[in-house]
């Protein structure tokens, strides 16, 4: 008998540029070979049904994997932790044993906790707050070379966040990242400059395929009309 066809994922998006956590998750599951679409819905179908059916807090990314019964699950580090755990077998990007996984666990809620956080509230007061408020935007300015700061100070000496191999502790901070120059505009070499460590790793995890291919999709993706 044969086997089964595969439905491939679904993944929700948001049809803005900046919006980087469903590309968090797009990078995990090319790592992963995982067949998947990306579905790009406007800044207002994501506040009501059928999308809020999927998830009721009205954001992206939320999966669908149909393999799965239909499984559905919003949070992008919930997403990953879940993709991860169910379909790389080998732990190609993760560990499941010893420091290594606490240690990981570590990385993600970072990154969920601080940059994630703060780097979207700097993408908020540039670009989205009704009033411009100098004083917030400094501050998020400062976060994000703050937060920068800690990463440089992690990976002195060492090639990557945990261990001896990428995992998605490394990958999940990929994104969020790219949008530097969106969030900071003028202060961008400032915010960036003095990191040595983090821009060998960056530069590093910008060259996988896989991040190529999603940047690369991202941008062809978002040109296009809805």
């Amino acid at each position: 008998m044969s086997e089964p066809v595969k439905k491939p994922i679904d993944l929700y998006s948001i049809a803005f540029p900046n919006s980087p956590n469903p590309w968090k998750v797009a990078i995990v599951l090319e790592e992963l070979g995982l067949e998947y679409n990306i579905i790009l819905l406007d800044m207002f179908s994501v506040k009501k049904a059928p999308f809020t059916d999927l998830n009721p807090n009205g954001r992206t990314p939320v999966i669908v994997d149909y393999d799965n019964d239909g499984f559905v699950l919003w949070e992008s580090t919930a997403i990953i932790q879940y993709l991860i755990e169910k379909y790389d077998t080998d732990n190609r990007l993760t560990y499941t044993l010893g420091p290594e996984k606490y240690l990981l666990s570590q990385w993600l809620m970072f990154q969920a906790s601080g940059q994630g956080v703060y780097f979207g509230q700097g993408v908020w007061f540039t670009h989205a707050h009704l009033e411009k408020l100098p004083s917030a935007i400094s501050r998020y300015r400062k976060e994000v070379r703050r937060i920068l700061g800690v990463l440089d100070t992690a990976l002195e000496g060492k090639r990557y966040l945990v261990g001896d191999k990428v995992t998605i502790a490394d990958l999940s901070f990929v994104a969020w990242h790219s949008v530097i120059p969106f969030i900071c505009m003028e202060d961008t070499e400032w915010v960036t400059k003095g990191f040595p460590n983090v821009d060998r790793w960056m530069g590093e995890l910008m060259e996988r395929e896989s991040v190529k291919t999603v940047l690369v999709e991202k941008k062809s993706l978002l040109s296009k009309p809805l």
